[in-house]
């Protein structure tokens, strides 16, 4: 029996945690304090078992991760990312080494990321609790294929080809996620599109999209345009419930929404698999942000809103709403505000206000 298996067995989940590069080391050591705290307060049992897999690794050994990393993880419960990314390693690198295989070696076909806009962050746009929707992001195919490759490499005519995958099973099961979503929320999904300009691709995710709209008849349904969409997300946010898009519309709506919410910092992701047959991965979507780290003023509420997503997946809804109500009071706190919020906090004052709140 492997620990994690044991760990299991004694009713423990077992927590890979991969705190990775510049401030993602920083915002874990805050979201396991969280965790930790409202943990003990639940009587929840949660074990870690961390891995320096990194940049840094790259530049030392070569790799990202070791070539059994994939089977490593697959004992565990969960994934907590901190942040990959460093000068010297280029991102697609650290992507295609690390986030990707996992995402795609353990099915998390569902990228979440929650949007909101709290008391004390200044939107640029809205007041809070306007703005209130869920990006449903396509994880595992779509733009962001492996098929494709270069010619005439140094050649004048140098030539790069990359092709985009749709399934009907992957859009499918995507579509049926944001409409049950939107049966627990206000009942209205989005659908994220381009088919008048994609000829192919697109028209075949609106199809297919429309299919299984058909069957959740109590939830409204609308397909937009990723230009309008886009648009709308900046003018009008507070009409969205859940958007619903493939893998590269999902990615830049999520990021666009994060900064209509007043700050990537706060912003969470998790990248599920929802049958929960395979460990699903938590990760702030902030980055690495090498110009502040180790400087003690990075953001955690990413890390520690991905960390309530964690715990709502594992099974423990209570403690992940108790971690939301001590973000949102901390956040409402102008004493507990990093800077990129309009405050001075620094990171462990941030981490210390959510631990008194669950305390």
């Amino acid at each position: 029996m492997t620990v994690p298996d044991a760990l299991r067995a004694s009713g423990s989940s077992s927590i890979a945690v991969i705190p990775g590069d510049g401030i993602g080391t920083e915002v874990i050591t805050s979201a396991r304090a969280v965790l930790d705290a409202v943990a003990r307060k639940h009587g929840i049992s949660l074990s870690y078992t961390e891995f320096d897999w990194s940049c840094q690794r790259y530049q030392q050994e070569g790799a990202m991760m070791p070539a059994d990393g994939i089977e490593t993880l697959s004992g565990f419960d969960a994934i907590l990312l901190g942040a990959v990314g460093w000068p010297g390693v280029p991102d697609h690198v650290s992507l295609w080494g690390l986030l990707i295989p996992i995402r795609r070696a353990f099915r998390q076909y569902v990228n979440l990321r929650p949007i909101r806009v709290y008391d004390g962050v200044e939107s640029p746009l809205r007041t809070p609790g306007e703005v209130d929707f869920v990006v449903v992001r396509e994880n595992v195919e779509g733009e962001y294929s492996e098929i494709g490759g270069r010619l005439n490499r140094g050649f004048p005519d140098e030539m790069a080809v990359q092709e985009s995958v749709f399934t009907r099973v992957g859009v499918s099961r995507i579509a049926d996620f944001a409409f049950e979503l939107a049966r627990s929320r206000r009942g209205y999904v989005t659908s994220a599109t381009k088919s008048n300009g994609i000829v192919h691709t697109l028209p075949f995710w609106d199809e297919v999209v429309a299919e299984r709209a058909a069957a959740f008849p109590d939830v409204r349904f609308d397909s937009e345009h990723i230009d309008a969409l886009a648009a709308k997300f900046v003018l009008q946010p507070q009409r969205f419930d859940v958007v619903v898009g493939s893998n590269l519309f999902g990615d830049i709506l999520s990021d666009l929404a994060a900064a209509v919410a007043g700050s990537i910092g706060i912003a969470p992701s998790a990248n599920l698999d929802p049958t929960k047959q395979y460990p699903s991965m938590f990760e702030p979507v902030h980055g690495s942000a090498p110009d502040i780290a180790d400087q003690g003023i990075a953001n955690p509420i990413g890390a520690v809103w991905s960390a309530a997503l964690m715990l709502d997946h594992l099974g423990h809804p209570q403690a992940a709403a108790e971690v939301m109500a001590a973000i949102e009071a901390t956040l409402a706190d102008p004493e507990t505000r990093t800077g990129d919020l309009g405050g001075r906090a620094k990171t462990t004052q941030v981490t210390d206000a959510l631990v008194a709140h669950l305390s």
